[in-house]
């Protein structure tokens, strides 16, 4: 179910969301032209991480692995991106849309049990 094309499809739009998230977090840190750097900035980063540190020929992943890691690091990643855009988006004030987007997390990684258990055995 974690490469089903449904499955992977939902996991993009959380994939979206939590770069809105960390975009929109960053722009109201700070006032002046350096919230709009910041707004590019912790995206940017986030985009790095998730995009390179890859398990090798992961099935829900292009496969590719520019920096291989082994399953559980990856895992970590995940739920570290996650979790931060979940604080984010509570530290926004938007404690309900928080709420939703865990649960919609928490389902994604239900469904996505064989993946979870293929990262966890590399």
């Amino acid at each position: 179910m974690g490469s089903h094309p449904v499955n992977l499809f939902f996991r993009f739009i959380l994939e979206l969301v939590f770069l809105v998230i960390f975009s929109l977090w960053g722009y109201k840190q700070i006032e002046g032209w350096p919230s709009v750097v910041l707004a590019i900035f912790m995206p940017g980063v986030v985009m790095l991480v998730w995009g390179i540190f890859n398990v090798p020929d992961d099935p829900s992943r292009s496969g590719k692995a520019p920096v291989p890691v082994p399953g559980i690091l990856r895992l970590f990643i995940e739920f570290s991106i996650f979790g931060f855009a979940l604080w984010f988006f509570y530290d926004l004030g938007y404690q309900r849309l928080c709420i939703i987007y865990g649960v919609l997390v928490i389902f994604h990684y239900i469904f996505s049990f064989d993946r979870i258990s293929w990262l966890l055995s590399r």
